[in-house]
């Protein structure tokens, strides 16, 4: 009796293992474009989405494997939380850096609510920011200097330096004129 009790667990247990690996496994190519972009596939490559137009005009999305692989991190999609945290949108198409020049989306992206919480997209700029030749933390680190500057700028009293009491004369020689062809 106990031994027919200890099989019916093993294969129980068996099953649920078998049951979680099919379950859980993700293929970029399986995602819809909702779920697409920022999510990782079962072998730890990222999704991207991509946008055909047809010939009639009609836009199709199609989401498929990248060839960039995630740190230690496969079966994953990106919660909305971070998405909205990291200033990010489900409809991004493809991979790019361009987005790190954009002083509004570092912003975004370094905040404590991004930079602390969603490793799956903080691993992903660190990788592109690496790729462009810049450490990501001392981007963030630059970046809440702006914003510490910022707000000192906000807070100061409004005392501003004297400008010139009388107007100034340029004294000196006078422009040469443009060569004409």
């Amino acid at each position: 009796m106990a031994s027919s009790f200890c099989n019916l667990a093993l294969l129980a247990l068996a099953i649920a293992f078998c049951v979680q690996g099919t379950l859980g496994d993700i293929a970029c190519e399986n995602l819809d474009h909702g779920s697409c972009a920022f999510a990782v596939s079962s072998t730890g490559k990222r999704c991207v989405l991509e946008k055909q137009v047809r010939r009639s005009g009609e836009e199709a999305y199609t989401c498929r494997s990248s060839e960039i692989e995630a740190d230690n991190l496969k079966d994953y999609i990106e919660t909305d939380k971070c998405i909205t945290a990291c200033g990010l949108d489900r409809k991004t198409l493809g991979v790019s850096s361009d987005s790190l020049l954009e002083s509004h989306f570092t912003q975004k992206l370094c905040s404590s609510g991004c930079y602390e919480n969603c490793p799956n997209i903080v691993d992903l700029y660190f990788s592109l920011a690496a790729g462009e030749g810049v450490f990501l933390p001392k981007l963030c680190e630059a970046q809440r200097g702006i914003a510490r500057r910022g707000m000192a700028e906000i807070r100061s009293s409004g005392n501003v330096a004297p400008g010139p009491i009388q107007p100034v004369k340029f004294i000196g020689v006078t422009p040469a004129m443009a060569p004409s062809y």
